[in-house]
């Protein structure tokens, strides 16, 4: 296998959660999920990011959601928090904290809104990189951001020592194989039902939804590859497929994990707004998933 930069990060980081009791952080919560996922053997954990509800923490909420996960963890698991910002200097003070707190790297996504051009995007990373000193791990996902960072952009910034991979959540297979024709960073999919495929291409795993529920599946998945066994990473990518579609297609991003979470007590399935619970039908069809995959009788 062709060596490549950012190897560390290769194999099943979870975007974790962040729970909600009464509209504030539930830490007590949250550093459940760190233990149980320490026992579960996942490889890194990912908070405060989309999955996270990172939008709806204040500044002092997200660097407290950072500190709280980095202490539970203990340097038992790697912990790359999302610190990214449509504002560079806002990216780099996050960043700076996620570094003073101890976190292994910083995933930090394109900036959003604002649309910045590919020059933009080059010049918002490296400012990051040239300000901390912390492994990053680039996120391209233009169905948030509403742009695209281009393959030529990413092998630009993949010049700079401490970017070493990239979140790949465009949903195409192009993109990813022209990235990694271009350098050697470590490509995660950043689609749960796309890891296998990605990893056809070049990639090294995923930084994952489901993975809050099922965890040692991806693993499973992403080792029966890398040992060779195509035929049982195959197996896998078929049965974890309908969930990790329903998990994404029902409602938005976390609104359907945290439904699933809570029917498998395992939370209490709060939301903060503009996210908001499912309705009675659609709470069905995640229960309905979830006995398919066999987690719910």
């Amino acid at each position: 296998m062709k060596h490549t930069k950012g190897e560390q990060f290769a194999g099943v980081t979870v975007a974790l959660v962040t729970p909600f009791r009464n509209g504030d952080l539930d830490l007590a919560a949250l550093k459940q999920l760190v233990e149980w996922h320490i026992e579960q053997g996942t490889d890194c954990l990912s908070p405060v990011g989309t999955t996270g509800e990172s939008p709806t923490l204040d500044h002092e909420e997200h660097e407290r959601v950072i500190a709280a996960v980095v202490e539970q963890a203990r340097g038992r698991i790697k912990i790359v928090p999302g610190t990214g910002s449509n504002s560079t200097r806002e990216a780099i003070r996050l960043t700076r904290f996620a570094q003073r707190a101890g976190a292994n790297g910083a995933l930090m996504v394109g900036p959003y809104y604002n649309k910045p051009t590919q020059e933009g995007y080059y010049r918002h990373f490296a400012a990051v990189a040239e300000a901390c000193d912390l492994p990053i791990v680039l996120y391209n996902i233009p169905g948030r951001t509403a742009s695209n960072i281009v393959p030529e952009t990413i092998a630009r910034l993949a010049e700079i020592p401490s970017i070493v991979a990239i979140k790949e959540a465009t949903g195409s297979l192009d993109q990813a194989s022209h990235i990694a024709s271009l350098c050697d960073l470590t490509i995660l999919s950043g689609d749960d039902s796309l890891t296998l495929p990605l990893m056809s291409v070049g990639g090294r795993g995923v930084v994952s939804v489901v993975g809050n529920l099922i965890p040692r599946d991806l693993k499973a998945l992403v080792a029966s590859y890398d040992a060779g066994n195509t035929e049982e990473a195959l197996r896998w990518h078929r049965k974890l497929f309908p969930l990790c579609r329903d998990m994404l297609s029902v409602a938005t991003n976390p609104i359907p994990l945290k439904t699933a979470m809570k029917l498998l007590g395992r939370g209490n399935g709060e939301l903060r707004l503009p996210m908001c619970c499912l309705d009675s039908a659609g709470e069905a069809r995640i229960a309905q998933t979830l006995r398919a995959y066999g987690l719910m009788a």
